[in-house]
């Protein structure tokens, strides 16, 4: 199967700009990036896409083994870039999708120009034994996914609004509690854990792509000391501190976001 149909590839903007791939977070799509793509539509071409489990990706492709690290799903990167002929890439990934473009970059870094990572944590969960703050105790994730277990609905219009932040803007919740939602509940539940049990701090270390870190207030999910560790071990990377608050600037903050990603590149 064809990575277009597979991952709902589609390509915009300029035909003869610089790639420029955008790579969503967990329980969500490219539908996320509807504020921001478009800023960069007449200098670079646009590359959105939608993992498999999410959107309008085709859920037959979803394979238990594939999926079962964030390995899997760096490949699927790699195969979308591979089949559209892209070098030179300007790869921007929110959240998890952050981690997954490192990994790609890491595979195949001839592809790659820079990285622009949104709200990355290379783990989630704290690691007492080597002085690690990663946000959550393993019995805080453990909780989590229980919960996501048994009642994933319940869970994602309780948690989506935490995620998002911007209390005063209830609407910015709904829509990432709709996203999550959306998306089918078995593989969702899936990519958690797949998501929240990753340890990838040593790929930090071999990265050597130029990266931006953009790293938001009051992130419970990837809080400020994840984006500080994430900085300090990723060679050749800048961090910028956003006003915004919550977990999802490029829905809560999209002008900052552009802003930020423009004035790096």
């Amino acid at each position: 199967m064809r990575t277009t149909e597979r991952n709902a590839v589609t390509l915009t903007g300029n035909a003869l700009g610089q790639p420029m791939v955008f790579a969503h977070g967990y329980g969500c799509d490219q539908n996320m990036w509807r504020f921001v793509a478009p800023a960069f539509s007449d200098t670079h071409r646009l590359v959105l896409f939608d993992h498999v489990g999410n959107g309008k990706s085709d859920l037959s492709a979803y394979d238990v083994d594939r999926y079962s690290s964030l390995d899997g799903y760096a490949d699927d990167i790699l195969e979308i870039l591979h089949e559209n002929d892209l070098w030179d890439v300007v790869f921007v990934g929110h959240s998890v999708s952050a981690i997954m473009g490192v990994l790609a970059a890491n595979k195949e870094p001839e592809r790659f120009a820079k990285l622009v990572l949104v709200g990355p944590s290379a783990r989630y969960i704290d690691e007492p034994a080597d002085g690690y703050v990663g946000g959550f105790g393993r019995a805080d994730i453990e909780s989590l996914l229980d919960s996501l277990d048994s009642n994933y609905l319940g869970w994602s219009s309780q948690m989506a609004p935490v995620i998002m932040g911007n209390a005063d803007r209830p609407e910015l919740g709904e829509e990432l509690t709709n996203s999550f939602c959306r998306t089918d509940p078995e593989i969702a539940k899936r990519f958690a854990r797949v998501t929240f049990l990753s340890d990838n701090r040593d790929d930090l270390l071999k990265l050597r792509t130029p990266s931006l870190i953009l790293q938001c207030s009051d992130d419970v999910i990837a809080p400020e000391v994840v984006g500080d560790y994430v900085h300090r071990h990723t060679a050749g990377s800048s961090l910028v501190r956003l006003n915004a608050t919550g977990h999802c600037p490029n829905l809560s903050a999209p002008e900052e976001t552009i802003d930020a990603i423009k004035a790096w590149l």
